[in-house]
C-alpha cells in the first residue's frame, strides 16, 4: 500500500476532525476576544476592585498552560459536581486562555489611541463610554486586528490539544488511524500538511492585511 494509497484512504477522516478543529477555534476566539476587551478595560479601570480582579483572571489565563485549563475543566469540574462535555470544556478553557491573551493586546491598541484624542472627547462633552465606544476602542481594534487574527492561527495549532479530553478533532483522529494501522509517521504527516494548508495562507493574509494598515496609518 503506498503513502499516497493511505493517505486517501484517511483524508475523510482526518477532514472530520479538522472542521472539528475548526469549529473549537472559531468558537473560542468569538468568545475569547470579546472577553478579551472586556478585561482590557477592566484591568484598566480606575476601580480597584475591578482592575485586580480582571488582572487576576489574566494572569491565571496566560500563566496556566492551556493542557492545564482544558485539563481542568474537563477533569477537575467533576469532582465539584459539573460535568461538561468534551467539547464546551474545550470551548470554555481555549476561550479563557485566548481572552487572556488577547486582552494584553487589545489593551496595548488601546493605548496606543494619542492622548490629544481623549482630551478631543472630553472638550466635546462625550461620556467616558461614548468616548470609549466612538474613539478608543474602533482606533485601538484596528491597531490590534493583525495580532489578533495572528493569535486566532495559533488557536487553531493550540486546539490539537483537545486530543487529551477525547474530542473528535484533527490530531484526535490521526492518533486513532495511528492506533490501528500502526503507520503514526505517515498519518501524523498528513495531518500536519493539513494544519499548513489552513495556517501558511491565513499568515499569509495576516501579514499583508498587516502591511495594508500600516501604510494607512503612514498616510
Amino acid at each position: 500500500m503506498t503513502f499516497m494509497h493511505s493517505w486517501l484512504k484517511w483524508l475523510p477522516q482526518l477532514l472530520e476532525g479538522l472542521v472539528v478543529s475548526l469549529q473549537i477555534t472559531g468558537v473560542s476566539v468569538g468568545i475569547g476576544i470579546p472577553l478579551g476587551l472586556l478585561l482590557a478595560l477592566g484591568v484598566m479601570s480606575p476601580i480597584k476592585a475591578l482592575s485586580w480582579t480582571c488582572l487576576v483572571i489574566v494572569e491565571i489565563g496566560r500563566g496556566a498552560p492551556a493542557l492545564v485549563l482544558l485539563q481542568f475543566m474537563y477533569f477537575g469540574l467533576p469532582s465539584a459536581g459539573l460535568t461538561l462535555s468534551a467539547f464546551v470544556a474545550a470551548a470554555i478553557a481555549l476561550a479563557w486562555n485566548t481572552g487572556a491573551y488577547t486582552s494584553e493586546i487589545i489593551r496595548a491598541g488601546l493605548n496606543s489611541v494619542p492622548h490629544g484624542q481623549r482630551e478631543a472627547t472630553t472638550a466635546l462633552g462625550m461620556t467616558q463610554f461614548d468616548s470609549l465606544r466612538y474613539v478608543i476602542v474602533p482606533q485601538g481594534f484596528r491597531v490590534a486586528i493583525p495580532s489578533l487574527l495572528g493569535f486566532s492561527i495559533v488557536m487553531l495549532q493550540a486546539s490539537s490539544l483537545c486530543f487529551t479530553v477525547a474530542l473528535p478533532e484533527l490530531l484526535s483522529n490521526a492518533y486513532m488511524i495511528g492506533t490501528t494501522t500502526f503507520q503514526y509517521m505517515s498519518v501524523f504527516a498528513l495531518a500536519a500538511l493539513l494544519y499548513v494548508a489552513i495556517c501558511a495562507p491565513a499568515s499569509a493574509l495576516v501579514s499583508a492585511l498587516e502591511k495594508k494598515l500600516g501604510a494607512h496609518e503612514q498616510r
